[in-house]
């Protein structure tokens, strides 16, 4: 059965000018520039300079040129075929013979870099093998990870070998090549299958002495109650004294859990561009905005030539009409992009500047006790704003201060009432909770429960469960594995 019927609804649909907006936003500065890169290869209307703003044309750009279906599009100056040869620049006119012969070829020198395998790969040539063990030894190395791990058993490799390499052995045999080839590799420890061979592989390298003897029989026999620090279990196993104890565990923990990490060739460094500076100047709070979110941007010249040419032409065609139409469209995808990076300038500065004044007593003394209680909304609030906009602005964008460059969103935290009634930030009670673990006997460390208790007598309320999630975000073990003799 059919039945009509009237609905009324409101919905907000974002224009693709907004969508734009909000996407340049979230961009920080090294991104914005490969955006702002990418715009001015596609887009030939848009150039960059100090040549003629976009202000200055602006008003001409809107009267200059009407929608393709108006009868006013005449072009016949135009010329078309100059206009669309510009990219086809013949190549001996890009090329210059003017060199001398003494001239000296300059390159810049670069690291021939190999990976860990490949490094892995060229020890193994140091090795007397045969065909068959080499073939096994090399499926090895391919088999450990970026850690330096084999995390496969014996059986699967053996399956492995057999269907992908159709080399047919024994779990004798790898384990054999395990021990004698791969296990002798560096880094020390490489190959292990958890991280205990690793670190008694690692042990067994080192030079003989009671403490390095020590270390092997606590790794050897006694590894559970060493991870869990359970030292007094640990002098009954061993027999030995503390101070014996001490100095085994320091041998330890001057171990590689992950030997594959030490080969750090290719190791990416990845360097923060802050979007903006803040400096104390004559006791005052003082902002900018780095200038490279804030390029000068205009509209071609050549384009705006071009669309004069047309106006004060008489006569129009259709491949003429085509050519105009295109330069339109160029020149709203420019007048769009020009105001996009102008907003996104604008919300940018205007978020930050609300930000700084709020916490405006951290920025002058640096003290993190100083931070306020602050959430999105009341940035928000402050700069009529949506929250997801100041969300975007600072989930991605740094501030270099006088204490040092800080991501945006630290700034941001939760409040609690203390004993006062006073709204304090949660980042100042997990600093407080720092450095009372930081200050523990580490022979008794703080449980949870005695950490609530101490919080409480310096007026904050802190349920248990509230310490142990502060504690995990500040990424801090339990007691039990803070524990030291």
């Amino acid at each position: 059965m059919l039945k009509q019927h009237l609905q009324f609804k409101l919905s907000q649909k974002l224009s693709p000018q907004q969508i734009q907006l909000m996407k340049l936003i979230q961009l920080p500065t090294q991104a914005f520039e490969q955006r702002l890169k990418q715009e001015l290869e596609e887009n030939p209307a848009l150039d960059t300079g100090k040549e003629e703003t976009y202000e200055d044309t602006k008003d001409e750009f809107e009267n200059d040129y009407d929608d393709y279906d108006n009868e006013r599009i005449d072009a016949e100056d135009i010329n078309v075929d100059e206009y669309l040869s510009d990219d086809e620049v013949p190549d001996y006119k890009l090329q210059a013979n003017n060199y001398s012969s003494d001239d000296e070829e300059k390159t810049m020198p670069f690291e021939a870099t190999f990976s860990f395998h490949q490094h892995l790969e060229n020890q193994l040539n140091t090795f007397s093998l045969s065909d068959t063990d080499r073939e096994i030894a090399y499926f090895l190395i391919g088999s450990i990870d970026e850690s330096g791990y084999i995390r496969r058993t014996i059986l699967d490799i053996m399956d492995d070998l057999a269907f992908t390499q159709n080399i047919f052995t024994t779990e004798e045999d790898i384990e054999r090549m395990l021990k004698n080839v791969v296990h002798e590799m560096d880094p020390a420890g490489v190959g292990a299958r958890n991280l205990q061979e690793c670190l008694l592989i690692q042990l067994k390298r080192k030079k003989e002495n009671p403490r390095t003897e020590l270390a092997i029989q606590i790794i050897d026999s006694a590894f559970e109650q060493f991870t869990k620090k359970h030292y007094e279990k640990l002098l009954q196993k061993c027999s030995c004294t503390e101070e014996e104890l001490k100095g085994a565990i320091h041998e330890i923990e001057k171990l590689n859990p992950k030997p594959g990490g030490s080969y750090t060739n290719n190791k990416v460094v990845e360097h923060v561009v802050p979007d903006f500076s803040i400096r104390i100047r004559d006791g005052e709070l003082e902002i900018t905005l780095n200038g490279r979110n804030a390029p000068e941007l205009h509209v071609s010249k050549d384009y705006k030539d071009m669309l004069a040419g047309y106006k004060e032409s008489a006569t129009k065609s259709k491949p003429q009409k085509d050519a105009v139409q295109f330069i339109k469209q160029k020149l709203d995808a420019a007048k769009w992009f020009i105001d996009a990076v102008l907003q996104r300038q604008q919300t940018l500065y205007v978020t930050m500047s609300a930000i700084m004044e709020y916490q405006k007593e951290y920025f002058l003394t640096g003290d993190e006790q100083k931070l306020r209680p602050m959430i999105l909304k009341d940035i928000a609030d402050i700069i009529g704003m949506d929250v997801s906009t100041v969300s975007r602005v600072a989930n991605s964008k740094y501030v270099e201060t006088p204490y040092g460059t800080k991501l945006i969103k630290e700034f941001f935290s939760e409040a609690m009432k203390n004993n006062e009634g006073e709204d304090v930030s949660t980042i100042e009670i997990k600093k407080i909770l720092k450095d009372i673990i930081a200050d523990e006997d580490k022979r008794k460390p703080l449980t949870d429960d005695k950490l609530a208790v101490i919080l409480k007598e310096k007026g904050y309320p802190i349920a248990r469960r509230t310490i142990a999630k502060y504690r995990e975000q500040l990424d801090i073990p339990v007691a039990r594995l803070r524990k030291q003799l």
